[in-house]
């Protein structure tokens, strides 16, 4: 009898023991244009301030100058280095992912089945495409104008450079929708025919987080980082009117419907600043990294 009841006890005590124990799932984190590893110092330790020990790891694929490489091939070396980090982690892991990286990772999570992202926080990225005259435009066009832009983008060669592949001009719709290899593709407007299958495993996410701000100066329109987008007459149309949205092309609607998609707004916030604003992360980012 005390045999059994000292078992007993012991493990009722390894029981409350294994509850106390919160193992956080481990964080991949995939930077934007023209940037790489070193520039997300502070986010990771805004992590592991908050939840010790958690495994934080920053993609070193293609940063800096190497980032304007074609969008495709990016998430073809992004997915690959994702997948050798999920298969030790079974449990699962989060994707966090800066500017143009949140269209690298909703490119790897549409094309990678049985994938076990849990959270996918895309942190100012232009998710509804780009259309704006900013700093990083004049990196790589600095003699052209937003107007001119199509002109380069939207044809074979203009198709090897990243930002290309996202431009997304509302004067040119049927340029875009032709032309553009990436965007469209990934948003089922020019849906592959794999587009249903690249639905489901987008859908296998259990939380979208959408972050952005009116005061960024580089994703344009700002509201690009909620899905949201200009018309022909560059009045933004918001993510619920988005035709992607309404006929449900990627999941989208199926994850609001859900209720597993949070919008967080933050004025005073530039681009860059992103990754290293502690009260951001505390408020957009902290609670779904668990």
């Amino acid at each position: 009898m005390r045999t059994l009841q000292g078992s007993t006890l012991l493990l009722l005590l390894l029981l409350l023991a294994a509850g106390c124990v919160h193992a956080y799932k481990p964080v991949i984190i995939v930077h934007g244009l023209f940037d790489g590893p070193k520039e997300f110092t502070n986010l990771t330790g805004f992590i592991t301030k908050v939840h010790p020990e958690t495994e934080v790891m920053t993609i070193s694929q293609y940063d800096y100058k190497a980032s304007v490489t074609t969008m495709w091939q990016q998430v073809k070396a992004f997915r690959n280095d994702i997948e050798k980090i999920m298969l030790k982690y079974p449990d699962g892991v989060h994707l966090l992912c800066f500017s143009q990286g949140g269209l690298i990772c909703r490119g790897v999570l549409s094309t990678m089945p049985h994938h076990n992202v849990h959270t996918f926080i895309a942190l100012s990225s232009p998710l509804a495409g780009q259309y704006g005259e900013t700093s990083y435009l004049k990196r790589i066009f600095p003699d052209s104008v937003k107007k001119e832009v199509h002109v380069i983008c939207y044809n074979k060669v203009g198709q090897i450079m990243s930002i290309c592949n996202y431009w997304n001009d509302p004067h040119y719709r049927s340029s875009y929708l032709r032309k553009n290899n990436f965007l469209p593709v990934l948003n089922g407007e020019n849906p592959p025919s794999k587009m249903s299958a690249w639905r489901e495993n987008f859908l296998r996410i259990k939380k979208l987080v959408l972050i952005g701000g009116p005061d960024d100066g580089v994703i344009t329109p700002w509201q690009s980082s909620h899905f949201g987008f200009y018309n022909s007459t560059e009045d933004v149309v918001e993510m619920r009117n988005q035709k992607f949205y309404k006929d449900d092309l990627f999941g989208l609607k199926t994850l609001d419907s859900r209720g597993n998609i949070s919008v967080c707004i933050h004025s005073g916030v530039k681009h860059t600043e992103w990754h290293s604003n502690f009260t951001v992360f505390r408020s957009c980012m902290e609670e779904w990294l668990t």
